[in-house]
């Protein structure tokens, strides 16, 4: 068990919370140490579990939100990650703010939560896409600039080659023999790009591509291969 992530699930829903509970488990990537209903709940978990991720919903009995300081202000290491229905600017920037490392919408699937929390775990901070567009709106509107939003730029350079070919329309194989890869290695990156984007497949991931991140990709592709021609 020592290897697996703790996690404390809490949520006021119990069907709900008991849902992701066994998501999780059933990974076998995270043992769940804890669950709880409500603020209070979450403080006391998080001093007597110290779990090395907290799932918390916002609108629950004392105010998710509420809990969120006083939870890192004691336990600074956990990393609190919203799990909520609730899509507001004001609930997104308050909790980053607060210090949370991730805020998701709850129709996530179990697949590409679990891919997330691990990331989040390695270190990386996450916002459901469709969010991270508010999120960067509300920030340039804070600074009085514009700034760029292209979730796509999220991507490694790895990750971007294979969606830029996924937009193409090639299939996991075709990508593999192109780029000279296991095609198992392919469908890995094609479900890390999933769950980066947010996207349920291949088309829609292909669409936001389109719509937002050729242009980047491109640019970043660009700059690769110059490096490459100088180090040649």
């Amino acid at each position: 068990m020592s290897d697996r992530i703790s996690v404390a699930v809490v949520d006021d829903h119990p069907l709900f919370r008991e849902g992701v509970v066994r998501s999780l488990s059933e990974t076998g990537l995270f043992a769940i140490v804890a669950e709880g209903a409500s603020r209070d709940d979450a403080v006391r978990i998080a001093a007597e579990a110290r779990p090395d991720l907290m799932l918390i919903d916002l609108s629950m009995p004392g105010n998710g939100l509420h809990a969120i300081s006083s939870i890192l202000a004691a336990q600074p290491s956990i990393r609190i990650v919203v799990l909520t229905v609730s899509e507001t600017t004001d609930d997104l920037v308050a909790a980053l703010k607060g210090g949370a490392k991730g805020y998701l919408l709850k129709g996530i699937g179990s697949r590409a939560l679990a891919e997330i929390l691990s990331a989040i775990v390695a270190g990386e901070t996450y916002v459901t896409p469709s969010l991270s567009v508010r999120l960067l709106s509300h920030l340039s509107a804070e600074r009085g600039s514009p700034v760029a939003v292209d979730p796509v730029s999220a991507l490694s350079a790895r990750e971007s080659e294979v969606l830029d070919l996924v937009a193409a329309g090639l299939s996991n194989k075709a990508i593999a023999i192109r780029l000279d890869l296991q095609e198992k290695t392919v469908k890995h990156h094609v479900s890390r790009i999933l769950s980066k984007l947010g996207a349920g497949n291949r088309t829609e991931a292909a669409m936001l591509y389109h719509r937002v991140g050729a242009a980047s990709a491109s640019s970043a592709a660009a700059v690769r291969n110059r490096r490459r021609s100088l180090d040649g």
